[in-house]
């Protein structure tokens, strides 16, 4: 009986054993996993989300460009006015262009032998069937054709008068009824034209130091349009030309 006991109680007592051992290992196990989730917790970091890529760089706009033939013109023009309102100088570098608006300005390459020139477009032509550009006497010079006569060059765009057309755009007509140095005298036409004409207009220009004022007309798109409307505009009496741009 008494061993029966004995081993009764000394089981009892491992079981007790056991089960606190038990409870002490899941409370050790919540500590670990309650230690480890803290952990993780303190550490977390919220997910860097790539950078965007950065945006394509601007593409450079092409320079206009013209190829074909230049001729150049001297003595016989030296003195006369342009088209520009100034005075033709055979030394000036200037030339003379319907591809491009008057006021640009232009780097003239002579494709034989590589020599370049800016100029100014102060004048309108040349009127000869596949050239390009009449270059000053100066100009042409300054690239080894002069001799010559003609050569075969490539026309890039440094810069054009705010307003004017684009390179390869049609040509522009205007009415051009008068240019004067007195503003108020210019206004006195527009206001005189301004009842019959709504698109009469003033532009200014600057040329040899001086400035000007031009009484226009238009743009037409063609030349026959601007015709008509200088026949019209001439029974005011004023003097009337065709103005190519």
């Amino acid at each position: 009986m008494r061993r029966r006991l004995g081993a009764y109680n000394q089981n009892w007592q491992l079981d007790v054993w056991g089960i606190r051992n038990y409870g002490a290992s899941r409370r050790i196990a919540l500590t670990v996993a309650m230690s480890v989730l803290f952990a993780a917790c303190s550490t977390y970091r919220p997910a860097q989300l790539p950078p965007p890529p950065p945006a394509p760089a601007p593409q450079p706009t092409p320079t206009p460009q013209v190829v074909g033939m230049a001729s150049w013109y001297g003595p016989g023009f030296q003195g006369h006015k342009d088209a520009a309102g100034g005075v033709y100088d055979q030394e000036d570098l200037t030339a003379a262009s319907i591809a491009f608006p008057l006021g640009s300005r232009v780097m003239v390459t002579n494709l034989d032998n590589g020599l370049s020139v800016e100029v100014k477009i102060t004048d309108r032509g040349p009127f000869k069937k596949g050239r390009k550009i009449d270059l000053s006497q100066k100009a042409a010079r300054m690239i080894g054709m002069l001799d010559q006569g003609t050569a075969r060059v490539r026309i890039a765009l440094i810069s054009k008068p705010a307003g004017t057309r684009d390179v390869g755009a049609p040509l522009r007509y205007f009415v051009q009824v008068g240019s004067f140095s007195e503003q108020q005298n210019a206004e006195q036409v527009r206001r005189e034209l301004a009842s019959s004409y709504p698109d009469v207009h003033i532009e200014v220009l600057d040329a040899d130091h001086r400035r000007y004022y031009r009484v226009r007309m238009g743009a037409f798109a063609t030349r026959s349009a601007a015709e008509a409307r200088a026949s019209g505009a001439a029974r005011f009496g004023l003097s009337v030309v065709i103005v190519t741009e």
